[in-house]
């Protein structure tokens, strides 16, 4: 087994490369000439060219292999920032040396106490490894952690949502590949994937809810793939795109000549579908008249062709999938009851993005290998990776379009990119009037499933306190004329009980 230590740089460091008295040789070398490393992983957010010095001098010390990352953090103590370096450190190390047994060290002694913070962080969690620290008086030792995340550390809250997740895991067949493709490690899809693939062992109709771009047609299309009815037709229908006049003879088909330009018999989309499954997407857009034969056809087993007498047997399995709120629609009249109870004996709802806490960073990850296959081939096509900075500014965006419009804003920014690196600048001119969206839809989001008033007024606070703060460069007295306040009193306040200062 081999060796290996993960260190930021320090003003020490570089100090002692230049031969600055009274340092030492620095925490670095301090700790490669006390323990035998055969590799070294220096991270750096110092000017390249002192790093270029360091690492020349680093060199001549010690036979080990030197690895070396720059990035260019907007503040040594930005811990989001700091985590997405080093794991990005740690995830490229271990392709690089994927054919080598390694034992992870971490230096905690380099650095700012941020630094430090994430070493411990990930090496008692997802990146477990030997800590340590050095110092010109100690020398260098290890760091034992007086605590491991355990049990009694987890809230009830979440104990009770893994009970749940258990329970329905229990007796699963495996996975099949297409719920692999959902991209996801947040609790909240895991709790919904697990539902999904638990509705798909039984035969029963589906309602699945969520905002447009939540991915309900790749879980529609997952559940039939895992479900006895994998090997029949799938067949899917956008109820929104079909014209009002032409919905029966679309779901249902007709015979030649049950009306003006009906030349040949046509076979309608249930029929395409019998002995597999029909997603009806966004049902919620069908007039009342069609949802009264829909409901027909679901009671019946049985449907009868535009023209025709004879009713046709079918045996269809229905996922219907809506972003209304089928029961606000039930109490406006515009939905029917007794429909919805025949298609919602399975239910599933699919959070928004931004409720999705740790899965976007998984999906721009997924979505920038996919834009770099698609385009590979093309000429002078540059593969693309992303900032930390344009990673955390996406990070902090409401993705009202949620899964759907972070791709194609990620592809926008893409293919108007001639160089690699995708930057804050090319997310921003391929955002589609967020702010502008952002302020229409305030007032107007669903209410009911998720819905939280105390979130969005929140929301809404937090938006113009930060407004408030930077422009008035955190004078309290201005920020209490820019919005209104009595007096700064009440300001420090608002402050203090949204987050902006303890």
């Amino acid at each position: 087994m081999e060796r290996i230590l993960f260190t930021w740089i320090g003003t020490t460091d570089l100090n002692a490369s230049k031969g600055i008295l009274d340092v030492g040789v620095g925490p670095v070398l301090s700790a490669v000439e006390s323990l035998p490393f055969q590799h070294i992983v220096i991270l750096s957010n110092y000017p390249e060219t002192e790093e270029e010095n360091y690492i020349k001098w680093l060199k001549t010390k010690t036979n080990a292999k030197i690895y070396k990352y720059h990035f260019d953090l907007s503040s040594p103590t930005n811990f989001a920032e700091i985590y997405e370096s080093v794991i990005f450190a740690i995830d490229d190390i271990k392709k690089k040396l994927s054919n080598k047994d390694l034992n992870f060290t971490y230096h905690l002694s380099p650095g700012t106490p941020a630094m430090a913070a994430v070493w411990v962080l990930i090496g008692k969690t997802i990146h477990q490894a030997e800590l340590i620290e050095s110092s010109k008086e100690i020398g260098v030792r290890r760091v034992d952690i007086p605590f491991d995340i355990s049990l009694e550390y987890i809230p009830k809250k979440q104990l009770n949502h893994d009970e749940i997740f258990m329970r329905l895991t229990l007796g699963l067949p495996p996975q099949s590949p297409e719920f692999d493709n959902i991209i996801h490690k947040c609790k909240e899809m895991k709790l919904v994937i697990a539902q999904a693939r638990r509705l798909a062992m039984f035969d029963v109709p589906i309602l699945i809810q969520g905002e447009s771009g939540t991915g309900k047609e790749l879980f529609a299309r997952a559940i039939h793939s895992s479900s006895q009815r994998k090997d029949k037709p799938f067949i899917a229908v956008n109820c929104g795109a079909i014209p009002q006049e032409l919905i029966e003879s679309e779901l249902f088909g007709y015979k030649k000549g049950a009306f003006t330009g009906a030349i040949q018999d046509k076979e309608g989309y249930f029929a395409a579908a019998n002995e597999g499954t029909l997603f009806l997407d966004e049902i919620g857009e069908l007039p009342l008249s069609a949802q009264v034969k829909l409901l027909r056809v679901i009671q019946e087993q049985k449907v009868t062709k535009i023209g025709d007498t004879k009713a046709q047997s079918i045996n269809v399995r229905i996922i219907a999938a809506t972003n209304r709120n089928l029961l606000n629609e039930i109490s406006q009249g515009r939905f029917r009851e007794d429909l919805f109870h025949r298609i919602a004996v399975g239910y599933l709802y699919l959070p928004p993005l931004r409720h999705r806490p740790g899965d976007i960073n998984l999906l721009i990850d997924h979505f920038i290998q996919d834009i770099n296959n698609k385009f590979k081939n093309l000429p002078n096509w540059k593969n693309k990776k992303i900032s930390i900075s344009a990673r955390n500014f996406i990070n902090q965006q409401k993705w009202y379009g949620n899964v759907r419009e972070l791709y194609n804003t990620l592809l926008r920014a893409s293919i108007l990119l001639s160089e690699e690196t995708i930057e804050i600048e090319h997310i921003k001119a391929s955002l589609l009037s967020l702010e502008q969206r952002e302020e229409e839809t305030i007032l107007n989001r669903p209410i009911g499933d998720g819905f939280s008033l105390k979130e969005v007024i929140s929301e809404v606070a937090k938006h113009y306190l930060d407004r408030a703060v930077k422009e008035s460069k955190g004078n309290k007295t201005k920020i209490a004329k820019l919005l209104g306040f009595p007096n700064y009193q009440t300001v420090s306040n608002w402050l203090r009980k949204y987050g902006f200062i303890e």
